[in-house]
């Protein structure tokens, strides 16, 4: 059976939250592995995938740059590195960002992921919010979005991008290759299918080779 390890960028955000339903995922799949935190750029040569927590998208990606992670991630995501973004780690892959009230902002980005994202599209903390979203891909019952300072995706630039998700008119989960990113918070549910999503997408990317390899 594969073992799987699956980095959690911890360096700021719901990085708890995000391995304790990750590991849950991995028991619910019958799967071996386990969720790891990735604070320097040679934990990223451990994992099979990486989810980049929510949290505040400019401290993350500071302290990711000052510590040359964030170069390395976006050579790992290249070479197909499988990576799961929720709310600022959404923001940290998009290739372009900007603020819903100040405009463009300078915060370092990986510019990965082929979107426009606006940050606190659905406004501030006294704006979040629960609702149902329905999500095709991973099966016919609602899934719980919690949406707290959420960002939202503005634009699709390019045909690569695979729409999961909208709501009220906006994008709020895509998919493109081994790269999904969505604006709200699964780490804060009990439904794992997006986690189980992510999981399947690394089983079926190049880097299962690299599994095998380590089980070897």
């Amino acid at each position: 059976m594969r073992t799987l390890r699956i980095g959690v960028l911890a360096l700021q955000g719901d990085v708890s939250e995000h391995i304790d339903i990750t590991n849950l995922t991995l028991r619910e799949m019958g799967l071996e592995g386990e969720a790891i935190m990735v604070k320097r750029k040679n934990h990223l040569d451990e994992i099979h995938g990486l989810i980049i927590p929510g949290g505040e998208s400019t401290t993350i990606g500071r302290m990711a740059e000052r510590f040359g992670i964030i170069t390395k991630i976006k050579e790992a995501a290249l070479s197909g590195l499988p990576i799961f973004g929720t709310c600022s780690g959404l923001i940290l892959m998009a290739k372009k960002v900007r603020d819903a009230k100040i405009g463009e902002t300078n915060q370092p980005t990986l510019g990965l992921l082929d979107v426009e994202v606006v940050r606190n599209a659905f406004g501030r903390q006294r704006e979040s919010f629960e609702t149902n979203l329905i999500i095709p891909k991973i099966g016919k019952n609602p899934f719980p979005g919690v949406f707290i300072r959420a960002p939202a995706i503005a634009s699709i630039l390019s045909k690569e991008i695979e729409i999961l998700a909208t709501y009220e008119e906006k994008i709020v989960a895509v998919q493109q290759k081994n790269l999904i990113g969505i604006t709200f918070h699964p780490e804060l549910t009990d439904d794992i299918r997006l986690h189980e999503l992510f999981i399947d997408t690394i089983l079926k990317s190049p880097f299962k080779d690299k599994i095998l390899k380590d089980n070897l």
